[in-house]
């Protein structure tokens, strides 16, 4: 189940609220969420995560769509952590196509033994030329980065942890 709803008024910024139901227990879905080499998988055009304090990131991002495309270099951190229930992810970047800024409060709801639903309220502000394409197409780029997103992490899910050394 997918549910993304893009609500502003601005050509500038965007809010997201966002649903989606995995097939997993919380403790795991969190463990996904917070592990670094997992998180570099998730994150939508993310070619480089590092950590650089505990829970705060360098990240460089390549995403594209359409005739607007750049590599972000920016910051990935996690914050107000309340295990395993939420936690705020938020993430900075700018590249030649202009800036993006955005905030998340991720929360994750048992559903079930291993039925997890993690409801996403975010914010994000953009600048430059891609704040100037309009608000319908920033919505649009929105929409579909938090579905790869979510597909990201379905797939990161799918996948085996390595077995601790």
């Amino acid at each position: 189940m997918l549910g993304i709803t893009a609500i502003s008024k601005r050509t500038d910024y965007v809010k997201l609220q966002v649903e989606h139901v995995f097939q997993v227990s919380r403790d795991v879905l969190w463990q996904v969420l917070h592990d670094q080499t997992r998180m570099a998988d998730w994150i939508p055009g993310c070619e480089k995560l590092e950590e650089i304090e505990p829970d705060r990131f360098a990240a460089t991002m390549k995403i594209g769509v359409g005739a607007i495309k750049g590599t972000y270099k920016g910051t990935v951190q996690i914050a107000e952590k309340q295990e395993p229930s939420q936690y705020t992810l938020a993430v900075e970047g700018s590249a030649a196509p202009g800036f993006v800024r955005g905030k998340a409060l991720m929360k994750l709801h048992v559903e079930d033994a291993n039925v997890t639903r993690l409801v996403i309220d975010a914010d994000a502000q953009v600048g430059g030329l891609i704040a100037s394409v309009g608000q319908r197409f920033v919505s649009g780029i929105a929409k579909q980065l938090t579905r790869e997103l979510l597909a990201n992490i379905e797939q990161s899910l799918q996948s085996k942890p390595e077995a601790p050394a």
